[in-house]
C-alpha cells in the first residue's frame, strides 16, 4: 500500500469513528490496567462481565490488596488463566502502593516492570490513559496490518515498528483502536466482512469475501 492509500485509509477510519477507544470498561487508570492484564488471551466482553461487579468495590490498588487474592480469584474465575492473572494483579497493586503512591506510572519502563504487564499492555495504557502515540499490536492489529499490506513483520514488535513508521502522524493517537475494531468486527480471521468494509477498494488482500 502506497503513502497516498495509507493516508486515505486512516482518513476514512477517522471519518467513520472520530473518537475511538478501548472496549474494555474501566473507571480510572488503575482499573484499566487491571482490565488489560486480565484481558490477555481473553475477550474484552468476558473481562467486562467479570470486572463490572469487581470495579464497583475495587478501584484502587489498596482496595485490591484489602480484597485479597482469594476474593479476587472468585471475581475473575470465568476469565482464562485467572489464577496467574489474579496473582499478577495483587503483585502489581502492591508495587503501585509501595513505589508509586497508588498511581499508575506513565513511562514504558516502569509499566513493563509490573507483573503481568508486557509491551502490548504498556502500549494500551500509554495510549489510552496518557495520550501517547503508541501502537499495541494484538492479534487483530497483526492480522489487519498484514492483510492491508501495512507490514509483513513476523512478530508484534516488527509490525509495531512498521506501523509507527508509516502511519501519518496525525492519525497515530487513534490508529491502534481503529485497527483493533476493524479486525474485531469487519476484517475477521475466518470470514472477513469485505462487503461491509469502508476501505475494501484500497485493500490488497486477495481472498476478499464479497458476498454476505
Amino acid at each position: 500500500m502506497n503513502k497516498k492509500d495509507i493516508q486515505e485509509l486512516f482518513r476514512r477510519f477517522q471519518e467513520a469513528l472520530p473518537e475511538p477507544t478501548t472496549e474494555l470498561e474501566y473507571t480510572n487508570p488503575y482499573t484499566l490496567l487491571v482490565a488489560v492484564v486480565l484481558a490477555a488471551q481473553s475477550t474484552d466482553r468476558g473481562v467486562n462481565i467479570a470486572t463490572r461487579p469487581l470495579f464497583k468495590i475495587v478501584d484502587t490498588p489498596q482496595k485490591m490488596l484489602d480484597l485479597g487474592l482469594d476474593a479476587l480469584k472468585e471475581h475473575v474465575k470465568t476469565i482464562g488463566l485467572y489464577n496467574n492473572k489474579a496473582k499478577n494483579v495483587i503483585a502489581l497493586s502492591k508495587i503501585l502502593v509501595d513505589s508509586y503512591k497508588g498511581q499508575v506510572p506513565s513511562t514504558r519502563d516502569a509499566l513493563e516492570k509490573l507483573p503481568g504487564v508486557g509491551r502490548k499492555t504498556a502500549n494500551v495504557i500509554l495510549n489510552t490513559i496518557f495520550g501517547q502515540p503508541t501502537l499495541a499490536v494484538d492479534t487483530h492489529v497483526f492480522r489487519v496490518s498484514h492483510r492491508l499490506g501495512l507490514s509483513q513483520g513476523k512478530t508484534p514488535e516488527a509490525v509495531e515498528e512498521d506501523l509507527l513508521r508509516i502511519v501519518p502522524t496525525e492519525y497515530l493517537p487513534n490508529a491502534h483502536h481503529w485497527l483493533v475494531l476493524h479486525g474485531r468486527y469487519i476484517c475477521k480471521a475466518k470470514v472477513p466482512r469485505c462487503v461491509d468494509c469502508l476501505i475494501r477498494n484500497l485493500c490488497p488482500y486477495p481472498d476478499k469475501t464479497l458476498l454476505r
